[in-house]
């Protein structure tokens, strides 16, 4: 139901009403049936692989969340702005509104904070906004501070490696020891780099993610997450992996919006490592990258212990910041997603490999 300007003011944590002289409406849209969508984040200078309709149906597919975009444009009009959101309604974790699930951030597409505050009243609006619900962002650039207060749900370390110097120097900014001896090494051992969206690369990838998680006492997520992301996202995504003797080592997911490469998901095993088949996968997909013409390595969210995985990332001279997700609006008595992840953890670390394949299938759909 559109949303006239003047009701924004009551929305919960926002402390400013936009200043406007023309009457704004909130009008609702489906990114996957209407074009306009499509046709926006092709053109927003800010808009990402998140943003994307083959992104959003796989979580449909997958989870059963049903996205929404809410925007400013009346029917017919050029969409100026918008904010996918996906519900979920969970009697494990409660009822929330996610901007949006599984995804390591989502810029609000607005052109100012005039328009996040609309946009956010539109929200307060919506049915599934309700007295146990809360609305959940996840944007790269905060709003500003002066105009919209929220709480902060969660904070991440974000990398990203900027690809316009030549390969040349993007090695030599390489850790020498760690990355650049890791290629070599990799190459000199015979490992074989192969690429593409074939089942039988998704099978070895997956695999190699059952190890992974087993080994980091996390449940994986289900396969068919992972065939849902083949089948939506078409070309913009494949499957790397590097193996040695007929053996798959490592393997990375990588996803690609416009001028970027987005590192979504790794997984390896422990030889793997000695030889540097993950140094060499990653390598290859920044050599591709060059090759035709993105700007950016995307190489996404860690968590703030997990120092591992973040000297991983430093080690390619990406450059790192803080990533921060902030929540509007009260939340569940139910358990946090994050607790019950948590929870999972301690479960994967001792039950067998079958019962820790259903954990994961069973509570993912909990945890966006």
């Amino acid at each position: 139901m559109p949303l006239h300007a003047q009701t924004v003011s009551g929305y919960s944590r926002v402390t400013a009403v936009p200043q406007t002289s023309s009457i704004a409406t909130v009008q609702r849209i489906s990114p996957l049936q209407d074009p306009r969508w499509k046709e926006f984040i092709e053109r927003h200078p800010h808009a990402s692989i998140y943003h994307s309709p083959g992104w959003l149906e796989a979580l449909q597919r997958t989870y059963g969340y049903e996205p929404i975009v809410l925007t400013t444009a009346a029917p017919g009009e050029e969409l100026q702005n918008g904010i996918p959101f996906c519900r979920i309604q969970s009697w494990l974790t409660g009822k929330r509104t996610v901007s949006l699930p599984f995804s390591d951030h989502c810029q609000p597409l607005i052109s100012g904070d005039d328009d996040l505050l609309l946009l956010l009243a539109g929200l307060q609006a919506e049915p599934s906004t309700g007295k146990d619900a809360y609305f959940e962002i996840r944007p790269l650039t905060l709003p500003s501070r002066t105009q919209i207060e929220f709480v902060k749900s969660q904070s991440f370390c974000f990398h990203s490696l900027d690809l316009r110097p030549s390969l040349p120097e993007l090695f030599q900014r390489l850790h020498k020891d760690c990355v650049q001896r890791k290629i070599q090494r990799a190459r000199r051992e015979g490992l074989r780099c192969e690429s593409g969206r074939s089942e039988s690369l998704v099978r070895q990838f997956y695999q190699l993610h059952l190890q992974t998680r087993r080994r980091r006492g996390a449940p994986p997520q289900p396969y068919t997450w992972f065939r849902n992301l083949i089948e939506c996202m078409g070309d913009k995504l494949k499957v790397w992996v590097a193996s040695k003797n007929g053996r798959a080592g490592a393997s990375i997911l990588t996803l690609r919006h416009r001028n970027s490469l987005v590192y979504k998901y790794a997984a390896a095993d422990r030889l793997s490592s000695r030889f540097g088949g993950m140094q060499l996968i990653m390598w290859s997909a920044i050599e591709e990258a060059k090759a035709d013409g993105l700007l950016e390595f995307d190489l996404g969210r860690s968590d703030l212990h997990d120092s591992g995985l973040i000297d991983f990332k430093d080690r390619w001279g990406a450059a790192r910041s803080e990533l921060t997700y902030l929540r509007s609006g009260t939340a569940s008595r139910r358990p946090k997603p994050m607790v019950v992840l948590s929870v999972a953890k301690r479960i994967s670390t001792f039950a067998p490999a079958r019962l820790v394949a259903a954990v994961g299938r069973a509570l993912y759909r909990h945890l966006g």
